[in-house]
């Protein structure tokens, strides 16, 4: 098998993904599409464990792309990569020349690239310039967000996006400190969070002060929420006929949005009761897993990053109609 992703990159449940996708892709000419490629954890497993299937690989990321495309290089033409985000997928497939896939892989949130490169500014555990943007060239960044917006905007922000408690208290001391200076680096904003949480809520929280509303800008900064609502039809629209779709959630929010999607593609698009359901208004997906997967504690010990994980998936129906 061959394996050249680096050490220091663990994909989230990769067995599983791999048997739940497999299955799709044993024959010749099978395309595999991996819509949040990162470094090509997934991909390399997926191509090496199906010799017959071939890559459409998709990431924001510039950077993450290049470390891909060399981790990927030993399969050759099996593999083809663009820059997009996932809601993109129509686009991508259309200039790829596939009108339908065989399975499709969402590996939500963040890459293990933008996690360990500092001045990309998403971790709160060590100081840079506040950015958090998933393509560093495009769009405003966290700096420009919690410079700009209003109190109840930013309330707002937290609170969905990082479900934070003190949501308003962190909004508050964030215009007040700004209008002092504006706010640069992720180390002034973890004070500036940390000291508008009251001390026994910091005592109760397992995790950093800073982590839900870290994450929250993230999400906001990048749009996720929204890219995510659309690139879930689009990638049910790309399987072809007993096509397979995984997602793997690590917010609540994301979660929601593929259980709801779901459970609305599963069903029978007729009232409920009647004694027969005519073929083509059978339910067009089945699910694959019941409820959301989690990683084994053996999987959370060796890598903590999985621990929020949630796995679904669906299998497309070979004969009912789009």
């Amino acid at each position: 098998m061959v394996n050249p992703v680096g050490p220091t990159h663990v994909p989230v449940m990769r067995a599983r993904i791999v048997e739940l996708l497999a299955p799709a892709l044993q024959h010749p000419g099978a395309v595999y599409v991996d819509c949040t490629l990162g470094l090509g954890g997934h991909a390399a497993a997926v191509l090496s464990t199906c010799p017959h299937s071939r890559l459409v690989g998709i990431d924001r990321d510039p950077a993450a792309l290049a470390v891909a495309r060399r981790n990927l290089a030993g399969f050759g033409d099996r593999v083809r990569l663009y820059q997009a985000i996932y809601h993109e997928l129509s686009e991508v497939l259309e200039e790829d020349e596939t009108p339908a896939v065989d399975a499709i892989c969402m590996d939500l949130g963040l890459s293990s690239l933008q996690i360990d490169t500092t001045e990309r500014g998403f971790a709160y555990a060590s100081d840079a310039p506040l950015d958090m943007r998933m393509d560093a060239e495009a769009g405003p960044t966290a700096a420009d967000l919690v410079n700009s917006c209003g109190v109840s905007e930013l309330t707002r922000i937290l609170r969905e996006y990082g479900e934070e408690r003190f949501a308003d208290r962190i909004a508050r001391r964030i215009v007040a400190a700004r209008a002092e200076a504006r706010i640069e680096t992720s180390a002034q904003l973890v004070a500036l969070i940390t000291d508008a949480i009251p001390m026994a809520a910091r005592k109760e929280r397992s995790g950093h002060p800073a982590k839900r509303s870290f994450q929250a800008l993230r999400i906001a900064v990048n749009g996720e929420l929204d890219s995510l609502a659309d690139a879930l039809p689009a990638a049910l629209a790309a399987l072809a006929p007993g096509g397979r779709l995984a997602v793997l959630a690590y917010h609540s929010g994301e979660d929601r949005l593929v259980k709801r999607s779901f459970a609305d593609a599963s069903a029978d698009r007729v009232p409920p009761g009647l004694p027969d359901v005519p073929v083509a208004l059978r339910a067009r997906f089945g699910l694959l897993t019941r409820g959301a997967e989690r990683p084994a504690e053996a999987e959370i010990a060796e890598n903590p990053r999985a621990a929020s994980a949630r796995l679904r998936a669906v299998v497309r129906n070979q004969e009912v109609a789009a």
